[in-house]
């Protein structure tokens, strides 16, 4: 019983470092783009948000 869970722990040791492994190679040739978002857009966005919220709570106020 001992050498079974020993080979399971073995086999899932391995299988880590192989998943990590692939991950870091898979990140070398193929890295991830950070969007590049404009300093105008994010205050739009920004904008849009808060006018949603003060919007869903003034329609939540309305019905309670």
């Amino acid at each position: 019983m001992v050498l079974g869970m020993t080979v399971v722990f073995a086999f899932l040791l391995i299988l880590v470092q192989v998943v990590k492994l692939q991950a870091k190679i898979i990140n070398k040739y193929f890295p991830e783009e950070t969007p590049k978002a404009s300093a105008a857009s994010a205050q739009s966005d920004e904008s849009q948000r808060i006018a949603a919220i003060i919007a869903a709570v003034t329609e939540f106020r309305k019905k309670y």
